[in-house]
């Protein structure tokens, strides 16, 4: 099936009514148990991805501008963290800088459908910042992509793919591509293979223990339940085990502390709008995985969630809409040493 980003959005003029036609996200908000969900960040523009850097801080790219956001956890103080990045085509609506992973202190930022086969001048892969105004391309993906298309049978119209998030393991990444349906493993030096190939499960967000890697899947249209999901799989599997599923359009997965496992739900998609649309307004969920393979709703009614990240206790949830969430009270703290 013909999709640009598949489960985020069709064009940038969907993305404004989206935004303008959601009811509010504050007054949308419904809670399990002792969680709550503060609003900390408001007019980011074209998020998507976020992680945590070597100074506790959040750091959110912001592709419609090209740019990576330095967010304080606690106050939502925004500073600029790096610049000059590629920006999200118009036309297209998704898609620049999309995510950002370090190694060390230094931020390795994930660039995806701004090449020229989608009219863009740029290079579709994984970029190295090294001043905050400067970087250097270490892994072009899309030329890797062009020349190493699909080899399991599905549709797909952009031959320098999707990618959606980027993943530090044994060092160098991993990179979920949700329109080529596979994770590539990338080094330092520009080296890239294809580490799993899938069918049409749309590939999101990624989690690491140990040498296992936990996976998001959103689905393919029309986004059931059953469809979403996370699985798990090792650096030499052929395929991946399933580990829940039931929540629609998943697209992140991360740990908590005491390695609880969480997830994000987008929601289930527009009765009848074309691929690549993202789900309904305010139908996105923050989920516990439980050992039986079912989640467990912490918060609802999400706006369009994209990316999720744990300092200590506290859960962030950043938005399409570009809004950063705070969720406290959903997790026991930690234990502590008897006395």
């Amino acid at each position: 099936m013909k999709k640009i980003g598949r489960f985020l959005v069709s064009s940038s003029l969907l993305i404004a009514l989206l935004a303008m036609i959601a009811p509010s996200a504050w007054s949308a908000r419904k809670l399990s148990g002792t969680a709550t969900a503060t609003l900390l960040v408001t007019g980011l523009q074209g998020t998507i991805g976020s992680t945590v850097g070597p100074d506790g801080a959040l750091y959110v790219p912001e592709g419609a501008v090209g740019k990576i956001t330095r967010v304080d956890p606690q106050t939502g103080e925004l500073t600029a963290f790096a610049s000059g990045l590629p920006k999200t085509i118009p036309t297209i609506g998704i898609g620049g800088a999309i995510d950002v992973a370090f190694i060390g202190k230094t931020a390795y930022v994930l660039v995806t459908l701004v090449s020229p086969d989608v009219g863009g001048t740029a290079v579709d892969g994984i970029s190295r910042m090294d001043t905050p105004d400067s970087f250097t391309v270490v892994a072009d993906i899309g030329t890797f992509n062009l020349d190493n298309p699909p080899t399991i049978p599905f549709p797909f119209f952009i031959g320098t793919g999707v990618s959606y998030a980027i993943q530090t393991y044994r060092g160098g990444f991993l990179v979920t591509d949700g329109h080529l349906n596979r994770v590539l493993r990338v080094g330092l030096d520009g080296a890239i293979n294809v580490l799993i190939a899938f069918d049409d499960v749309v590939p999101t967000g990624l989690a690491v223990a140990g040498n296992t890697i936990y996976m998001a899947e959103a689905g393919p249209v029309p986004h059931l339940a059953q469809n979403g999901k996370v699985v798990k799989f090792g650096p030499n599997s052929t395929s991946a085990t399933e580990v829940a599923s039931g929540a629609s359009l998943v697209v992140d997965v991360k740990f908590g502390r005491g390695r609880s496992l969480y997830a994000l739900s987008q929601g289930p998609g527009v009765p009848g709008a074309p691929p690549g649309s993202p789900a309904q307004p305010n139908s996105g969920s923050f989920v516990k995985v439980n050992g039986d393979g079912t989640f467990t709703v912490i918060v609802d009614e999400l706006n369009l969630p994209t990316s999720l990240d744990f300092i200590k206790n506290t859960a962030y949830v950043v938005t399409l809409t570009g809004e950063i969430w705070k969720i406290d009270g959903f997790a026991a703290p930690p234990f502590r040493r008897s006395h």
